[in-house]
C-alpha cells in the first residue's frame, strides 16, 4: 500500500471508530444512569462515563408495576402474531405477483405501489377500525397493517431472481404451486424471509401510534405506550408508591432510564441472529438478475 492508502484507510477507520461512539453513547448514558444513585444522577450536567455504585431500585420498581408487565405482555403478542400474519401475507403476494403468467399483475402491482405515495390518511383508518369492530382491541394493530408495499416489492423481486427453468421442472414432476412455494422458492429465500422477520418484529416492537389511536383499555397498552407516557407525560408516580421515598424526584429519573433499557435491549438481542442474513437479503431483494 502507499502512503496515501495508508493514510486514507487510517483516516476510514477512525472515522468508524468515532461514528460508533457517537452512536453508542446515548445507550451507555442510559444504561450507567439506570445503575447509579438517583441523587447522583440528577446532579450531573454533563456526560456520564460510569454508574455511580450498582443500584438496581429503579429496575426493582419497573418490574413491579403491572402496568409494564401487562405491556409486555401485550407487545410479545403483537410481534409474535403480527410478525407472523406479514411474513405469511407479504409471502403469498410476494409468489403469486412474481409469476410470469399471472394475469394482471402489473396493474395489481400499479395500485399496490400507488399506496406508497398516497393514503387515505388517519380519519378514514379510524374509521375502517371502527366499521370492522377492532376499536380498542389488538387487532386493530395487526391487521390494517398485515402488508407492507415496500416490503412486499423486496421479496417480489427476490423471488423473480429464482430461476423459473426450476418451476417449470418441478410442475413437470407433477407439483402445484403451493408445491413449488413451499419446497422450492422459500428455501432458496431464507435470507430474504429472514430480514422481512426483522423489518416487521422491529416495526411492531418501536409501534405507539396505532395504540394510542385505537386504544382505551390501559390494559391493552403495548410497551412502547407505556414507555411514552413514562418519559412525556412523567407518569411515575404509581411506581413511586411502592418505593416508600420522600424524595421521589431523583428516584423518577432513574425510573425512567431503567423502563428504556427495560424496551430496548429485547429488540437488540434479536438482532444479532438475524444480522448475517441482512445485507445478502436486502441485495437479493434490490437487484433483479
Amino acid at each position: 500500500m502507499s502512503l496515501s492508502e495508508r493514510i486514507f484507510e487510517m483516516f476510514n477507520i477512525l472515522f468508524l471508530i468515532l461514528l460508533c461512539l457517537v452512536t453508542l453513547y446515548p445507550f451507555i448514558y442510559v444504561l450507567f444512569a439506570s445503575l447509579s444513585e438517583p441523587a447522583w444522577v440528577v446532579q450531573q450536567r454533563g456526560l456520564i462515563w460510569h454508574p455511580s455504585g450498582l443500584n438496581l431500585e429503579a429496575y426493582r420498581l419497573v418490574f413491579d408495576n403491572p402496568v409494564i408487565t401487562s405491556g409486555y405482555m401485550n407487545t410479545l403478542f403483537i410481534v409474535g402474531v403480527g410478525t407472523c400474519l406479514n411474513v405469511f401475507m407479504t409471502t403469498l403476494c410476494a409468489y403469486g405477483l412474481s409469476r410470469q403468467n399471472v394475469m394482471w399483475k402489473n396493474p395489481i402491482m400499479f395500485f399496490i405501489v400507488f399506496t406508497m405515495f398516497f393514503s387515505g390518511g388517519l380519519i378514514p383508518s379510524y374509521l375502517l377500525v371502527t366499521g370492522l369492530v377492532m376499536l380498542d382491541s389488538l387487532w386493530a394493530l395487526i391487521i390494517p397493517g398485515a402488508v407492507s408495499a415496500f416490503n412486499l416489492i423486496i421479496m417480489r423481486t427476490a423471488f423473480q431472481s429464482i430461476p423459473h427453468s426450476l418451476e417449470e421442472s418441478a410442475k413437470l414432476d407433477g407439483a402445484n404451486d403451493f408445491t413449488v412455494m413451499i419446497r422450492i422458492i422459500l428455501p432458496l429465500s431464507m435470507p430474504v424471509i429472514a430480514v422481512m422477520i426483522l423489518f416487521y418484529g422491529v416495526g411492531h416492537w418501536n409501534s405507539w401510534f396505532g395504540a394510542m389511536i385505537y386504544l382505551r383499555d390501559r390494559e391493552l397498552y403495548p410497551l412502547q405506550l407505556v414507555l411514552r407516557e413514562i418519559l412525556i407525560t412523567n407518569s411515575t408516580d404509581s411506581m413511586l408508591t411502592s418505593a416508600g421515598t420522600a424524595d421521589k424526584m431523583p428516584i423518577g429519573e432513574t425510573i425512567k432510564y431503567a423502563t428504556i433499557i427495560v424496551a430496548t435491549v429485547p429488540i437488540l438481542l434479536l438482532y444479532p441472529f438475524l444480522q448475517k442474513y441482512f445485507v445478502k437479503g436486502v441485495m437479493i431483494g434490490a437487484i433483479k438478475e
